[in-house]
């Protein structure tokens, strides 16, 4: 894929910017996926201490030659210290934290024995400070190149779903469905797949999270479809719910009120809305059909290098809209009696309003 590069290599220089509003000198980074943020590193093991004036990036013997050309190919200035055992992990990264007087840990990354580990053996002289999503809000708002495998990935799950779609009037199980529909996303160029492939038919598609099993698709099913792909490191996140033959009054009428709600939320969506007010909106159209008590999640979600990250869209979320956000629209409804629909976009947000990453069409027939 042609896809345009991201701009990695300012990232730390933001991060520094918000170190002593946290109240730290200095961050220990061990989320793998906020090392990668900051970095362009993949592997499975790294820690990186954010220096006010250096990068330095400290892995195992494994990643010695991978972690050299990763930075590099990101333009990330660091001192490598690389091809270390556990021990002198430790020590280098004591030697390079000398002097530093408050030490920031990500708090939601690291465990309580962790933190003591690190207090009593690793960084004794310094004081530890808990931070809370330092780098995870600069995550929030994307660059182009972010959007753009985003992007890629949702236009390999649209190719996906339009060639196994014709698939369920063979009457397949959900699991064989679901399969197929992961397959089709890899033969397409997908590294993976974002999450765990959801085919959830008839009365498991009232169970929100439902897993595939054995249960076969048949005549006057709802099928729930939630899927995404995954291109270098990015999510994409889409449901479609399918009907198999003809709907009964009741699951049109779903479909059509889960449509509308989608509609309003995705229309809701612009740069300085509260997330709360999109989430309001979609559950306002649903409350107003009568089925308040059947949407029981919230409308949606942030999406990039984890498929469900921040800004939450949600009764309770805090957060307002930015252009840059890429996040989901998914109202539901789920009757056990008649099946569940849902019906989720991944839009970014735009100075304007939004754009929809994800195209397949939204039409109930298989």
């Amino acid at each position: 894929m042609n896809l345009p590069p991201m701009d990695v290599a300012s990232r730390a220089g933001r991060l520094r910017e918000h170190l002593g509003e946290a109240g730290c000198d200095a961050l220990l980074v061990t989320s793998l996926t906020d090392v990668r943020y900051l970095t362009g590193f993949t592997g499975s093991a790294a820690l990186v201490l954010v220096r006010p004036d250096e990068l330095v990036f400290v892995t195992d013997g494994r990643y010695r030659e991978q972690a050299g050309e990763q930075l590099a190919a990101a333009g990330v200035q660091a001192r490598l210290e690389v091809g270390l055992t556990a021990d002198a992990q430790r020590e280098a990264l004591a030697a390079a934290a000398k002097g530093i007087g408050r030490l920031g840990l990500e708090a939601g990354s690291v465990s309580w024995a962790a933190a003591r580990r690190y207090g009593e053996s690793w960084f004794p002289d310094a004081e530890l400070v808990p931070t809370e999503g330092l780098v995870e809000r600069l995550r929030e708002v994307k660059d182009d190149g972010e959007v753009a495998r985003i992007m890629a990935a949702a236009t390999i799950a649209d190719a996906a779903l339009a060639e196994v779609r014709p698939l369920l009037t063979d009457r397949p199980t959900e699991r064989v469905f679901g399969l197929e529909l992961d397959g089709a996303m890899r033969r397409r160029g997908a590294d993976d797949v974002s999450f765990e492939t959801i085919v959830a038919s008839g009365p498991n598609g009232a169970k929100p999270h439902a897993v595939p099993g054995r249960r076969r698709i048949v005549e006057g099913d709802l099928v729930v479809l939630d899927f995404g792909a995954l291109v270098d490191g990015y999510h994409s996140d889409m449901t479609r719910t399918v009907v198999v033959g003809e709907p009964s009054a009741t699951q049109r009428r779903m479909l059509e009120v889960v449509a509308e709600s989608q509609r309003a939320g995705l229309a809701a969506v612009a740069p300085g809305v509260p997330c709360v007010e999109v989430d309001r909106t979609c559950r306002e159209v649903i409350a107003g059909a009568g089925w308040a008590d059947a949407f029981v999640h919230g409308t949606g979600h942030g999406v990039g290098l984890e498929i469900h990250e921040d800004p939450r869209v949600s009764r309770t979320a805090t957060g307002t809209l930015q252009a840059g956000h890429v996040v989901t629209v998914e109202p539901g409804v789920y009757l056990p009696e008649h099946g569940g629909v849902r019906i989720e976009d991944t839009v970014v947000v735009t100075s304007t309003g939004c754009r929809v990453l994800t195209a397949a069409p939204k039409t109930v027939a298989p």
